[in-house]
């Protein structure tokens, strides 16, 4: 008994389960039928996606490595490297999402005018950050100066220590450190001190007007030669360049090399001092006549 209501049991839930399972392949096949178009464009779009994404990936790492290489070969600070290629990776992706997503039909008008303002309000709300990013580009690009240059900018003079995208770090001689923007860096005045291998030498000595100043030329002529620091040419200035309310200007130009600058100068100084103090030649300072006259 027990076995027989079993056998029922068991055929009606093999019958059950069949005609489910053909219904349902059924109505697959009626999907299918109704929608193969769709499905197969669908499949068509997504794996042209995957196809623009791999290849669209590869190119943008190809095209950001030759970049980089190019501004290796042009002398590009390696500092600014990172940047720029950043910045070419970033709008090269940029692309790459615009093209997968019209890839699919869809209208990428808006999206760009999306993209366009949010650019143009992070501009404006970075104005001043952009400025100096820019101004960073440009010392880098163009190199004005370079790490350990002596220059003068805003009124500072000091060697660079430093070139970043938005500073630029200089030490003065004091021993002072200036942060600068490159924003006002990049838009002022600035004197390469140090650039050159070689620099003049200018300075002006006073002697009296009752000095013998041919014999003041001489001496100083000789002190310049016998410094091997002086360049023999160009050849050494020595003339009178002014006579003065209280002196005659003896006009000295020579040529040194640029790390030899300061030693010269001070050098120079003391040397001449001691030599016309030996010649007895004065060296006068501004002096004021006072007449008093005494009314009875």
């Amino acid at each position: 008994m027990f076995n027989w209501m079993t056998n029922i049991q068991h055929f009606y839930t093999n019958n059950f389960n069949n005609h489910y399972q053909l219904t349902n392949m059924e109505k697959i096949e009626e999907l299918w039928q109704a929608n193969s178009g769709d499905i197969l464009g669908y499949a068509l779009q997504v794996l042209g996606a995957i196809v623009i994404l791999v290849i669209g990936m590869w190119l943008i790492k190809r095209v950001v490595n030759l970049f980089g290489k190019a501004l290796i070969k042009r002398g590009v600070d390696a500092t600014l490297l990172p940047t720029l290629k950043g910045v070419v990776r970033i709008a090269l992706m940029v692309a790459l999402l615009i093209a997968v997503i019209n890839n699919f039909g869809a209208d990428t008008t808006g999206l760009v005018a999306i993209l366009g303002g949010m650019s143009l309000a992070i501009g404006l709300a970075l104005q001043g950050s952009l400025a100096n990013f820019a101004g960073g580009i440009l010392i880098l690009v163009l190199k004005p100066f370079k790490n350990g240059d002596v220059i003068n900018v805003n009124g500072q003079t000091g060697s660079v220590q430093s070139i970043s995208i938005v500073t630029t770090t200089l030490k003065t001689p004091d021993n002072r450190v200036i942060y600068m923007a490159n924003g006002a860096v990049a838009g002022a005045t600035t004197t390469n001190i140090t650039q050159e291998p070689t620099r003049r030498w200018d300075f002006t000595c006073g002697i009296g007007y009752d000095d013998d100043f041919e014999k003041a030329k001489e001496i100083i002529q000789g002190l310049i030669a016998a410094d091997n620091r002086f360049h023999k040419d160009p050849a050494p200035f020595v003339r009178v360049g002014n006579l003065g309310d209280s002196s005659v200007d003896i006009t000295i130009r020579a040529w040194v090399d640029t790390s030899e600058y300061w030693n010269v100068h001070f050098d120079m100084i003391e040397n001449i001092k001691k030599e016309l103090d030996k010649a007895k030649i004065s060296i006068p300072y501004p002096q004021r006549d006072i007449h008093v006259y005494n009314e009875k």
